[in-house]
């Protein structure tokens, strides 16, 4: 694996404060974003999303958001003087279906102005807290204020808001079987830098097995001529290296000769490639070995990335270590 890179070393404080933010939008992302309901001293309602957001504790359920300084001039914004006359907010969770309207909700709108009518999202009344919920997102949080911390009085500084959430709102369709929200069906977006969003839903959404510990392999337990496959990825190596063993030579060779070696062309490969068909290829790398071809170790660690990414784990194991046993001619 090659990790040499060419970094740029950059000291923040030798940089426009907008560079650096921009920095920071690129590279801490994508960040959820939390849609704000605030009502001013004077009862006015304000509605505004921040993408520096997210979620600190459980006991009590605590998030924090930071409406931070406007670079341009270090104004501090509606919302962050609503939070410090009332200590009451609500907020929301950001879902595709509304995402241009919360856009809109996002312009810079002289104090006053009503964001609800501004992006069209529907105000509907809390339980506890004053703020208005928006009817349009399937997840909301009442919240009382616990703490504003101050990061600075300059351009684009932080007032890092911290909350405790007094009352839920979900919609009951967004749960799976278990009892968890299924990120399919809640179809969240978050925040990137400039004018770009994610939208996390799909085949954005990825599944990781959690790590087995001190039972599993672990990068450190991959033989050297796993790590230096050419073929398996970071990833790859890094989901080999989350299961229980490697499988011994012999439970390797027993395996293969369970196995009908198939041959195929170079054509007839590239299409199995296509398709998945990693069982298949791994017959045709069998049929390669006892013909003494020069790629056939090399196709069985294809078989193995195909296994790997099919979460068929123990086959790409003894895939691979059918391709060393092959390269030393003792398969």
């Amino acid at each position: 694996m090659k990790v040499d890179k060419e970094m740029l070393h950059i000291d923040p404080k030798e940089k426009p404060v907008t560079e650096v933010f921009d920095y920071l939008l690129g590279g801490v992302a994508p960040r959820p974003i939390a849609l704000v309901s605030t009502v001013s001293a004077e009862g006015l309602p304000n509605l505004a999303p921040f993408s520096f957001y997210n979620a600190f504790g459980g006991n009590p359920p605590t998030i924090a958001f930071s409406p931070s300084r406007r670079r341009r001039d270090a104004s501090t914004k509606d919302t962050y003087h609503n939070l410090l006359a009332t200590k009451e907010c609500v907020v929301q969770a950001v879902t595709y279906e509304i995402s241009q309207q919360v856009n809109l909700a996002s312009g810079e709108y002289e104090a006053g102005v009503d964001e609800f009518a501004r992006s069209g999202l529907t105000p509907v009344p809390s339980d506890i807290v004053k703020p208005a919920r928006v009817a349009e997102s399937p997840f909301q949080m009442e919240c009382v204020l616990k703490q504003i911390v101050d990061l600075g009085d300059g351009p684009g500084s932080g007032n890092l808001s911290i909350c405790e959430v007094v009352r839920f709102h979900i919609e009951e369709r967004l749960f799976d079987d278990t009892g968890v929200i299924n990120p399919q069906l809640i179809d969240l977006v978050g925040r990137n830098s400039a004018r770009y969003w994610t939208r996390a839903h799909g085949d954005a959404i990825i599944t990781i097995p959690k790590p087995l510990g001190p039972d599993g392999i672990g990068w450190d337990g991959l033989p050297e001529y796993v790590r230096a496959s050419e073929v398996l990825t970071a990833n790859d190596l890094g989901r080999m290296a989350n299961f229980a063993r490697v499988p011994t030579d012999d439970e390797v060779r027993a395996f293969t000769k369970t196995l009908a070696p198939f041959d195929a062309d170079q054509s007839a490969v590239k299409k199995l490639m296509k398709r998945g068909e990693y069982e298949t290829i791994f017959s045709v790398a069998l049929a390669h070995s006892k013909a003494k071809k020069a790629d056939a170790a090399e196709l069985m660690e294809e078989a193995a990335a195909l296994a790997v990414h099919n979460e068929a784990i123990d086959f790409a194991w003894k895939a691979v270590v059918a391709s060393n046993l092959t390269r030393q001619g003792n398969l």
